[in-house]
């Protein structure tokens, strides 16, 4: 079955969803830690939190926003957005994190990225590999690299990167329908690997196509705030 990960990204504190990863398109959704707790309360385990005022300035500036999810939720948190230095990796986990999602710094320090992968171990350590026209995307999606995905994935794959969340940015908010055929060729290239799908989420029936497809788990979270899906609907639909 699969892992099913509600999504919450954060601006000045606030519940926000972009459109394409631009920040010019912002909606407010509210209270971060009252959707933590909506989420907990449905039966959800997981939660990918994303801090993008720190995917911006490439420091993180939302852990308190994080730190208060970890306290007063038992949700297992999955924290990106601006962890640069072993300062912010610290500070994530010191927050509660219990995994760190990590893009750009592969891109432009991949030193950095082994040094973390050997320190705090594959587990806690999620591989962000943001596309757009099939190149890796940086700092908070603001420039695109001269990396190719595939090549990208297999150079941390082969140090021991076991999880990967891949965000098709042309997707991302616009409640357009995952990009399947990106996910099937991932997997097909490296089917021991537990790829998290994210981007253009829109309904249950989306997210039963990607199981279909073979794709381990998925991230969604437009379509939540937008009502395109009913968060109880989908749990009982999984555990059914």
């Amino acid at each position: 079955m699969i892992e099913l990960i509600p999504a919450i990204d954060i601006i000045g504190g606030q519940c926000v969803r972009l459109t394409k990863g631009d920040y010019d398109q912002k909606t407010v959704y509210g209270e971060p830690l009252d959707m933590a707790h909506e989420f907990e309360k449905i039966g959800f385990k997981r939660l990918h939190l994303v801090d993008l005022d720190g995917a911006k300035s490439k420091h993180i500036v939302n852990d308190q926003v994080l730190q208060a999810i970890t306290t007063e939720t038992n949700l297992t948190v999955d924290f990106g957005g601006g962890i640069k230095t072993d300062e912010d990796i610290e500070k994530a986990f010191a927050a509660g994190a219990a995994m760190v999602t990590v893009g750009s710094i592969a891109v432009t320090n991949p030193e950095l990225f082994m040094g973390w992968l050997e320190k705090y171990g594959p587990e806690r350590m999620i591989l962000g590999a943001d596309v757009r026209h099939g190149k890796i995307s940086i700092n908070g999606w603001k420039e695109d690299s001269a990396e190719d995905l595939l090549p990208f994935l297999k150079k941390y794959i082969d140090a021991g990167v076991q999880t990967v969340l891949c965000t098709e940015i042309s997707k991302d908010g616009t409640l357009s329908g995952p990009a399947i055929d990106l996910y099937k060729k991932m997997m097909a290239e490296y089917p021991q690997l537990h790829l998290i799908a994210s981007g253009g989420v829109s309904s249950i029936d989306d997210i039963k196509a990607l199981e279909a497809a073979g794709i381990p788990a998925v991230v969604f979270g437009k379509a939540i705030y937008e009502g395109k899906i009913n968060l109880k609907e989908l749990w009982d639909w999984q555990n059914a």
